[in-house]
C-alpha cells in the first residue's frame, strides 16, 4: 500500500481511466493524485492542462476515456486478470514508493501483502553461459526455500533460470511483463508464466494487447527494481537492459549485487563494472542474504559441495564428465557449486574446460 499522506486515495476506475490516456505517464498521474481527488480532476480536467495534453482533456470530456477503462475492465474480468491499483491492500509496498509507481497492475496469480523486505530481484543476460544459467538457478533456488519472493523479468538467459530455481524450491516468484499481460514474451516461456501464476504472479502495467516493444523494457525494468530490497545481476554485457535494472535500483536506494566474472567474458563487463562502481559482490546466495541482512533457513549445499571438492585433484585437471562421473552431480548443479567454488578461490578453471582444486 502507498505511504499515507503521499497520494489521494482514487478509485481503480479512476486511475485506470488516467493510465489508459495516451501521453500521460506515471509521474503524471501521480502529480494529479497528489493535487486532487481524482473524480474531482476527471470532472474538470482542463484545470490541469500543465498535465493533460489537448487530447487527452478531449477524451476525459467526451467520455471516451471512461469507455476506454470500462472495456479494458470487462476484457481483463473475462481473461480472468485482475487490475490492481496503488491504494490496494496487497499492491507492492516496495513499488509503491518509487518515483512514479505504476497507477495499476494486471496480475495474473496472487500478490502477498507481506512481501515487504523480502524480495529480491535476480536478473542478467538473455544469451547467458551455462555456468550463469546453473549459478543464477542455485542462488534462487537456495533464496526462495529461505521465504524470498524473486523477481524477475521472465526473458530468455538468466531471468528464466531465476524463475525456475524458485519454483523448483517450491517457493514464490513474481515475473515482470514488458508487454500486455495477454501477450506472454517470449512465447516460449508461455508454460513457466503459467506455472508461476500457481504460487505467485505474473505481472505488467500495460494495457491488454500491448506488443513488447523496445521503449517498453526500461519501464519494466524500474518495476522489478522498484519491487525488490535489491538487486542481483548474475550476467550482463556493458549494455544490456540487466544494467539498467541494476541503476534505477541504485537510484531508489536500494541494494545492487553482481557475480563477478573473467574480464575476457562480455557477459561480465556489465558485472564488472558495477562491481568496479561499488556493487556488492555475490558468489552465492549466503553473500545475498548477508547483504540484505537476512538469515538463511538453509544451510549452504554443503552436501553437494563436499562431493565435488572430494571429486577434485590439486594439480590434476578433471574434465566436467570426469565431475560428474566422480561426484555424481547432474550438470546444472555441477555448473553451479564449479561457478561458486571458483568465486571463494576454491577450485581453478583451466584452458579447455578443466578444473582443478587449489592446495
Amino acid at each position: 500500500m502507498a505511504p499515507e499522506g503521499e497520494r489521494r486515495p482514487a478509485a481503480t476506475s479512476d486511475l485506470l481511466v488516467l493510465s489508459l490516456l495516451p501521453g500521460v505517464a506515471p509521474r503524471a498521474v501521480r502529480a494529479l493524485a497528489r493535487r486532487a481527488p481524482l473524480p474531482e480532476i476527471l470532472r474538470d480536467p482542463d484545470a490541469h492542462a500543465d498535465l493533460l495534453d489537448d487530447e487527452a482533456r478531449q477524451r476525459i470530456r467526451n467520455g471516451e476515456a471512461r469507455r476506454r477503462a470500462d472495456e479494458e475492465g470487462s476484457r481483463a474480468a473475462a481473461l480472468g486478470v485482475r487490475i490492481v491499483d496503488w491504494d490496494a491492500a496487497d499492491f507492492p509496498a516496495l513499488l509503491g514508493r518509487i518515483f512514479d509507481p505504476p497507477p495499476v497492475l494486471y496480475v495474473r496469480g496472487r500478490l502477498e501483502a507481506d512481501d515487504g523486505d523480502s524480495t529480491v530481484a535476480i536478473v542478467g543476460a538473455r544469451a547467458a553461459t551455462p555456468s550463469g544459467l546453473a549459478l543464477a538457478g542455485a542462488i534462487s533456488r537456495e533464496l526462495a526455500a529461505s521465504g524470498a519472493t524473486i523477481v524477475s523479468g521472465l526473458a530468455r538467459g538468466i531471468d528464466t533460470a531465476a524463475h525456475q530455481g524458485a519454483l523448483d524450491a517450491g517457493g514464490r516468484t513474481v515475473a515482470v511483463l514488458g508487454c500486455g499481460i495477454d501477450r506472454v514474451y517470449p512465447p516460449e516461456n508461455a508454460t513457466l508464466a503459467r506455472t508461476i501464476e500457481g504460487t505467485g504472479a505474473v505481472v505488467s502495467e500495460f494495457a491488454l494487447g500491448t506488443p513488447p516493444l523496445p521503449p517498453h523494457f526500461p519501464r519494466r525494468n524500474r518495476v522489478i527494481a522498484g519491487w525488490s530490497r535489491g538487486v542481483v545481476v548474475v550476467e550482463a554485457a556493458l549494455r544490456s537492459g540487466a544494467l539498467n535494472t541494476a541503476r534505477t535500483a541504485a537510484d531508489e536506494g536500494r541494494e545492487v549485487m553482481a557475480v563477478p566474472g573473467h574480464p575476457s567474458q562480455e557477459a561480465s563487463g556489465g558485472t564488472n563494472q558495477l562491481l568496479r562502481d561499488g556493487a556488492a559482490l555475490v558468489r552465492g546466495a549466503r553473500d545475498v542474504a548477508d547483504e540484505l541482512g537476512w538469515e538463511l533457513r538453509t544451510t549452504s549445499p554443503q552436501t553437494a559441495t563436499d562431493p565435488l571438492l572430494a571429486a577434485l585433484r590439486p594439480d590434476v585437471p578433471a574434465s566436467l564428465d570426469d565431475l560428474r562421473t566422480r561426484s555424481g552431480l547432474e550438470t546444472p548443479a555441477l555448473l553451479a557449486r564449479l561457478s561458486q567454488l571458483e568465486l571463494s578461490d576454491a577450485v581453478r578453471r583451466l584452458p579447455g574446460a578443466l578444473f582443478v582444486r587449489r592446495h
